[in-house]
């Protein structure tokens, strides 16, 4: 048993403790069968996309110094079946999403301890300045978007004050993405220079050494004039591994740093969003190495309103600038293939409500002009009652290229539907 696992089943038992001796546990959360099937053959990866059940148990506790917190999902899957339990991956029969404690020592200062779930930045589904892990494969299988935000073993502390709030997020351990190997969803692997899946499973080389491959992260923010106004900055490593290792052919996390700003208001009768932030990869910052990924400029703009009543609709522009292309291209070896130096992306959400809002129906668009690819996520979800909720469902890949980002999944696509049960 790793010292991550150890140390994350004493918290949250220290934390269930906590809840049984003040006599007020009370457990809610829902029970969830979800069946996904592919609309075409992969041979690399089995027909059915998705096939679980998902008991999730929540339970938080509030006394006079501090706020207990513990979320698990307890999971059948049949199209992984492992025993071995992951908790960084989020494999094998328990998923622990949230187990930690909140402090507020003083009134101006929040303390918060132990595994949960961080995010911030403006982007709908794009993320420049949220260097917090993303669970891919729930992403791209269909289980619920909340099950993109994988979580992260830190500390959060928050300063608040009239000039600006501080937060600043400490993990000890680096926290990776819940990347795509293979034993889920196909993907592109330029070492075979073909598409691959359950036959060749990615096994990158991990980090984590406790206070030794670490992470840190910071934002400022305040609102100004009805604008909210922030600036970041991280420092660890790429989320997903980007690095390639030529001695023991795998995959690594490269060193990086991250610097940006955002900025959300209203404008026009919507709602407006700017985001930026520069990529330096600490490992490669002159472009040389085209097995470690060249530093990059990443900015979005997005806009999104209410058209007619219920009709939501929202779109934004992303674009990844490569530094030093000329320097990648001079030292890329023959016969692999090259990336561009601009990646220009455009999405398109519409939502729209019925039956007093019982009834959403929803449709994400992702689409590349420069990649020549796209993703498509068309959903229906019906609340039947404040118990019963019924969902279906669609991945959809396009691409020209078979190593594109959207287009190396075309293999995948899928639809799912699903039943949940709230208590």
């Amino acid at each position: 048993m790793t010292s991550r696992l150890t140390i994350l089943m004493l918290l949250t038992a220290a934390v269930s403790a906590a809840a049984f001796d003040l006599g007020e546990l009370e457990l809610h959360g829902f029970f969830d069968i979800r069946a996904g099937v592919r609309t075409q053959s992969d041979p690399h990866e089995r027909d059915a996309s998705l096939g679980e059940m998902r008991l999730q148990l929540f339970n938080e506790t509030f006394t006079d110094n501090a706020t207990f917190a513990v979320r698990a999902d307890f999971i059948y899957d049949r199209v992984i079946n492992s025993s071995h339990t992951d908790l960084e991956q989020g494999l094998g029969l328990i998923d622990l999403r949230e187990a930690n404690v909140t402090l507020a020592p003083l009134d101006f200062v929040d303390l918060k301890v132990g595994r949960q779930i961080l995010t911030w930045g403006v982007g709908d589904l794009l993320f420049i300045n949220d260097l917090f892990p993303k669970d891919w494969n729930s992403f791209f299988a269909g289980r619920d978007t909340d099950y993109l935000k994988a979580p992260s073993d830190a500390m959060m502390l928050s300063l608040y004050s009239d000039f600006a709030d501080l937060d600043f997020v400490y993990t000890p351990a680096f926290d990776s993405d819940r990347y795509i190997s293979g034993d889920r969803v196909s993907y592109w692997n330029p070492m075979l220079g073909r598409r691959a899946g359950r036959d060749a499973i990615a096994d990158p080389e991990r980090r984590s050494r406790w206070f030794r491959e670490d992470e840190f992260a910071l934002r400022m923010r305040q609102t100004v004039q009805g604008y909210e106004l922030a600036a970041y900055a991280y420092h660890g490593y790429w989320k997903s591994p980007e690095g390639f290792n030529p001695l023991s052919e795998r995959n690594y996390y490269p060193h990086l740093n991250v610097y940006g700003a955002s900025a959300r208001g209203t404008m026009a009768g919507g709602v407006v969003s700017l985001e930026g932030g520069y990529y330096d990869s600490r490992q490669d910052r002159r472009g040389r190495d085209p097995l470690v990924p060249n530093s990059q400029q990443r900015y979005l703009v997005g806009y999104e309103r209410e058209i007619v009543r219920d009709l939501q609709a929202g779109v934004q522009y992303y674009v990844e600038i490569m530094q030093h292309y000329g320097s990648y291209r001079a030292n890329l070896p023959e016969g692999m293939s090259s990336k561009d130096e601009n990646r220009h992306v455009l999405t398109f959400r519409l939502t729209k409500l019925a039956m007093n809002q019982n009834l959403t129906l929803s449709c994400f668009v992702f689409w590349s002009p420069s990649d020549k690819d796209a993703y498509l996520r068309p959903n229906i979800e019906y609340k039947a009652s404040d118990v019963w909720h019924y969902s279906v469902g669609a991945n959809v890949f396009i691409g020209r290229d078979n190593d594109s980002f959207f287009g190396q999944f075309e293999k995948n696509n899928n639809v799912y539907a699903a039943v949940r049960c709230n208590f």
